[in-house]
């Protein structure tokens, strides 16, 4: 408003003549011209403060941060759990310490590397999916094409440390980049993507041994088709939370296949399991610490099926997520054997 309105306007009255409230309360004490100046508000002396240089940046960090879970870091245990398993194996308890850096490293960016093709593929289904509409390619805070040109930095960087092992396990490493890559699509066509992933998250086992020993005994194999029973065990719990929305959206899972037998097929498989790691520890000359651990990831499966007794979504996520439990029960097993044995 002009300076010239305010001139021949009375105090307390509006510029269509009406009165309100300014008029009955007592005049404001007189301030100087310079004081004024001084405390004028920040509106009238400077527009306001831009944005720091660095936040979209941040922003951006913060999208792939969450493209790649590592706010979750669930999945990276899940995944870590049998390559330290088998390191401690081949090793006899004492892995080269170069070769366990180069493994954990490579778990956490093939994990990594993994959800961002997972969620690549799953874009136009995440939507619909009530855990899932807040993914990142779900929301569409990346493109697609971005998420690609992610994917494959941390997959080249995995590589990168692959190099640095013998030749076995590079060759072995020609597998695994495939598995990561298929294994999203598999729930469109198979009703057992569950066995793909389990293929795919065994696969660090036979790298490891190969890293380390420069060989694949036949504990390998024992211990990778237990791998693919655990995985197929914890992922069918994961895919409960979801099978309602699956269902809808046409999305197949193992959860889906076995429907009203998903509680007495986990048991069964649970059980397979059990043996196959009794197996493991006679193969690789184990002791009683060892067979502690199987009977301690025992009373972990019997917790599990009470946790999903009603099939409630949320419980059965935390049966999922006690599998981590599992997996360092066992590891522990493992490091203590070969701890008091070797």
């Amino acid at each position: 408003m002009r300076k010239s309105e305010h001139s021949h306007r009375p105090r307390g009255q509006r510029k269509d003549g009406s009165r309100d409230a300014a008029q009955d309360t007592p005049e404001a004490p007189q301030v100087s011209p310079e004081a004024l100046a001084f405390n004028k508000p920040q509106t009238e002396t400077a527009a306001p403060a831009p944005e720091p240089a660095h936040s979209p940046l941040r922003r951006k960090l913060l999208t792939y941060w969450r493209l790649t879970r590592m706010h979750r870091p669930i999945g990276i245990f899940l995944l870590l759990w049998p390559v330290l398993w088998s390191l401690w194996i081949a090793g006899h308890g004492a892995p080269r310490v170069g070769v366990v850096v180069v493994f954990v490293l490579g778990t956490v960016l093939m994990r990594a590397a993994g959800c961002v093709i997972n969620d690549y593929a799953d874009r136009n289904f995440d939507p619909y999916v009530s855990r899932t509409r807040d993914r990142p390619l779900a929301r569409r805070e990346i493109a697609p094409e971005e998420a690609l040109r992610f994917f494959a930095v941390l997959v080249a960087i995995a590589g990168f440390l692959v190099l640095t092992m013998n030749r076995l396990t590079i060759y072995l490493a020609f597998v695994a980049v495939p598995l990561a890559i298929v294994y999203p699509f598999m729930k469109r066509y198979t009703y057992l993507p569950q066995v793909y992933l389990g293929a795919a998250f065994g696969w660090g086992v036979p790298m490891s041994f190969a890293a380390q020993t420069n060989a694949l005994p036949p504990v390998v194999w024992l211990l990778l088709a237990g791998v693919v029973l655990w995985v197929l065990v914890y992922d069918t719990e994961y895919a409960m939370v979801d099978r309602e929305d699956d269902l809808e959206i046409g999305v197949k899972s193992t959860a889906i296949l076995f429907a009203d037998a998903d509680r007495i097929i986990i048991g069964l498989l649970q059980v397979l399991l059990l043996v196959d790691f009794v197996l493991v520890g006679r193969e690789a000359n184990l002791h009683w610490p060892y067979y502690a651990g199987v009977a301690g990831a025992g009373l972990l499966c019997l917790h599990q099926q009470y946790l999903i007794r009603e099939r409630e979504p949320a419980a059965c996520f935390q049966a999922f997520l006690a599998n981590n439990g599992l997996g360092a029960t066992l590891f522990v097993a493992i490091a203590a054997d070969y701890l008091l044995y070797a």
